[in-house]
């Protein structure tokens, strides 16, 4: 008698809703991100410098709120918690055209950046809740790719609204970066959870909540070579402005550019190359390795570029050259990294895990802007020579972690039982 089996790689229970709430919610993100000070300038009447103070204040709590936002993932559940957060992001931007005053605007911005901060570690989790294997990998190519997407869109949604009806606009923007959060809430409400049995001793894990993770050393390895990567994931918006600015004294013009080569090849072959990875069977550290290996020959073509200094148009094509070639890094790290540290955390404390992993995003974000300031002020290919390093670091930590993280964590796919023969798989149905 055969059975009916589930493809590992199958798509899982509401996942056009998954994806169709990611990508609604990252246009609202991408009609505020790009003009975020001038944006709340705007909507409340207050100025920029109380703005700034109040988004940088309040960006540090939220920073220290993400622990929370893990153990309430593990209490209440990833798709709960989810819900949560888009409600008050949802509220919070609906608000936000009302809180003209400085108590006010500290009131709304401090919730919606809590709510904001605390989403990746939330929608990390919840592709863990409702995916297994190859199946987990497929979501962070498609969620990356689809936010990629879906910012540009709201870019160019927001510019379009500020031509018609000029910095007034910015409210109607506001709310509809509400409506957008309330709608990709009701999308994703009808995703449904696939538990699985659960590791021995889960109960007592989650009992213990941090002090599990940070007796776990090879997952404190992972985040730390992920940090390692991340410092990367900041040089294009952060480094390459005031490298080209200063160092290379191109125009201004070609960070759009490389901005733009960026999103495109992002949203449009993202998951064609992650689908490419997945097919080959590679190990996730193993393609999560490649990534930074092509980040940071991104990085060393920056530094012979900032040496030899060529003509214009010569300068123009090196510089698109190597952002295809880091952009082609993300998108082969991006996946692989995100499934592997889903997969390395254990199912009752997956919300710690992975609160502890994204802050090695968060925390290379916020030392980026000044560790590379204070690099280009002595040389401006020191900086890339800094990142060209660590992200050769992260590719040998990835590798020598390899036989330390959970096989389920490494291979995609299970891999195949010494002696066992090798077989295609079938098609399975249940028959009497």
């Amino acid at each position: 008698m055969r059975k009916t089996v589930a493809s590992e790689g199958a798509k899982v229970a509401g996942e056009r809703s998954l994806l169709l709430g990611i990508g609604i919610s990252s246009v609202g993100i991408g009609m505020y991100v790009p003009f975020s000070l001038v944006f709340f300038h705007h909507v409340t009447g207050l100025s920029l410098t109380l703005v700034g103070l109040v988004m940088t204040v309040t960006g540090l709590a939220a920073l220290a709120f993400m622990p929370l936002a893990g153990t309430a993932v593990d209490r209440f559940g990833a798709k709960r918690a989810n819900l949560v957060l888009y409600g008050i992001r949802a509220l919070g931007f609906a608000l936000y055209p009302f809180a003209s005053s400085l108590p006010a605007f500290a009131a709304v911005a401090l919730v919606t950046a809590l709510a904001d901060r605390s989403f990746s570690v939330v929608q990390q989790s919840l592709i863990g809740e409702v995916a297994r294997g190859t199946a987990r990998d497929r979501l962070q190519a498609s969620t990356r790719a689809l936010q990629n997407a879906g910012m540009g869109a709201g870019a160019l949604l927001v510019s379009g609204v500020l031509a018609l009806w000029g910095t007034g606009g910015f409210t109607y923007t506001a709310w509809g970066n509400s409506a957008a959060f309330a709608l990709a809430g009701l999308l994703v409400s009808r995703v449904r959870a696939v538990r699985g049995a659960g590791t021995a001793g889960a109960a007592e894990a989650g009992a213990v909540g941090y002090r599990t993770v940070l007796r776990d050393r090879p997952f404190l390895g992972l985040t730390a070579a992920n940090f390692l990567t991340a410092l990367g994931y900041s040089a294009l918006s952060v480094l390459f402005p005031l490298y080209l600015s200063t160092w290379l004294t191109a125009p201004d013009s070609l960070t759009g550019a490389a901005f733009t080569v960026n999103t495109v090849l992002c949203a449009g072959i993202g998951v064609l190359i992650a689908g490419r990875v997945r097919r080959s069977g590679a190990r996730r550290t193993r393609s999560a390795a490649l990534g930074a290996l092509l980040f940071a020959a991104a990085f060393v073509g920056q530094i012979v570029l900032g040496t030899l200094r060529p003509g214009q148009r010569a300068t123009l094509v090196a510089l698109l050259v190597i952002v295809v070639v880091y952009t082609l890094g993300e998108l082969v790290h991006s996946p692989s990294g995100g499934a592997l540290s889903v997969s390395a955390a254990p199912e009752a404390v997956r919300g710690r895990y992975l609160a502890t992993y994204q802050l090695s995003y968060s925390l290379a974000g916020a030392l980026a802007p000044s560790l590379f300031t204070a690099l280009l002020a002595v040389d401006g290919r020191l900086p890339w020579a800094v990142l060209a390093v660590a992200a050769l670091g992260a590719a040998l930590a990835l590798l020598r972690l390899e036989r330390h993280l959970p096989a389920e964590a490494v291979h995609a796919e299970p891999p195949a039982a010494p002696g066992a023969p090798a077989v295609a798989p079938v098609p399975v149905t249940a028959a009497a």
